[in-house]
């Protein structure tokens, strides 16, 4: 027990430290950094965010599948393209999707994902460089924000009214999160999804390497 407590605590301390780090990074930058106006709270201290955001819990999601695929250089290539495959089918998705079928019917939404899921799995025929375990949380990631952010398309106006540089104005509120004031225009959706996902392939490389540095050698 004493030895695995040894080999687990220094991996423990560095995404305890990270996680930390990044929560504070993610958050500061999207309310208080890079903000439309101070005045979200009225005191100057909260800001509306900007199109672009770091989504906090979607580090997470390619930071664990970094150590699902391995957690070396090898991981971090294969989750790499993960994002890059996963996040564009979204993109592609996301406008298909309204121009097939607007609110309240799904159905658009339902055969575009359908087809996308198919294209993604197929790929495994061109070898196994793909890795479609984390494609799809990667593809699942951006429509989670679009759904957080107003279904921008899909629902005219979910996205704001384009008042305030395409978000949502206070007073006439898209349906996104917080009464419609992180709603984000589509494309906003997917750039501001990868981005965080990369940020997770960063500090998943980083807390491999950090704790690496921490682990006590064996002795001679």
């Amino acid at each position: 027990m004493g030895a695995r407590v040894t080999a687990i605590a220094p991996l423990a301390i560095v995404v305890g430290v990270l996680s930390f780090l990044w929560t504070e990074l993610s958050l500061n930058f999207t309310f208080h950094w890079v903000t439309v106006q101070d005045e979200l709270a009225g005191d100057g201290q909260l800001g509306m965010p900007e199109d672009f955001h770091l989504i906090l819990p979607t580090a997470f999601i390619s930071w664990g599948l970094f150590f699902a695929a391995g957690g070396d250089n090898a991981a971090a290539g294969k989750i790499f393209l993960a994002t890059v495959f996963g996040s564009v089918a979204a993109l592609i998705t996301m406008p298909l999707a309204f121009e097939t079928a607007d609110a309240p019917d799904f159905w658009g939404i339902a055969l575009w994902v359908g087809i996308f899921a198919f294209i993604l799995v197929m790929i495994l025929v061109a070898g196994d460089w793909y890795y479609v375990a984390g494609t799809f949380p990667c593809f699942a990631a951006v429509f989670l924000w679009w759904i957080a952010t107003g279904l921008d398309g899909w629902i005219p106006g979910g996205g704001g009214d384009g008042t305030v540089e395409g978000l949502a104005d206070p007073a006439t509120a898209g349906i996104g999160a917080g009464g419609g004031l992180i709603s984000t225009d589509w494309p906003w959706v997917w750039f501001s999804t990868w981005v965080t996902l990369v940020c997770g392939i960063i500090l998943g490389i980083l807390s491999a390497r950090l704790a690496a540095l921490l682990t006590p050698k064996p002795a001679e």
